[in-house]
């Protein structure tokens, strides 16, 4: 794809998903919540389900894991980074799991119906 077919398709919101996995994540107080580890899709919709957000810690140390339902988050117009309209406090007492745990089973629909409650967003599967 040359530069200005790269241009024209992140312009629409087509973005490849090593473009966005190790992106920055604001919140709308532009604080720092951290980056984005991995991308979860449903398989069987085709459709982006999870961002997993990496958060905290210390170089990397420590970091806790959130299931971020995919629409919860924004582009941001200005910046490379991805805008989460989550307070920090909020984040630090989400339900997440550590990234060398066992983690959470996404297509069990209680547990991504509870996430999608915590967020205040539609569940995926009912948009």
């Amino acid at each position: 794809m040359n530069e200005a077919n790269t241009l024209t398709a992140e312009k629409y919101g087509v973005v490849s998903a090593s473009k966005i996995i190790g992106e920055a994540v604001i919140n709308r107080q532009n604080e720092n919540l951290g980056k984005i580890n991995e991308l979860v899709f449903d398989a069987r919709s085709g459709r982006l389900a999870y961002a997993v957000l990496s958060f905290g810690g210390f170089l990397g140390m420590g970091n806790k894991m959130f299931a971020m339902p995919w629409g919860a988050f924004e582009f941001s117009s200005t910046e490379n980074k991805l805008i989460l309209n989550v307070d920090k406090e909020k984040l630090k007492s989400a339900p997440g799991f550590d990234s060398s745990a066992k983690w959470p089973d996404f297509a069990d629909r209680t547990w991504g119906t509870g996430i999608h409650t915590y967020y205040g967003t539609d569940p995926y599967w009912k948009v």
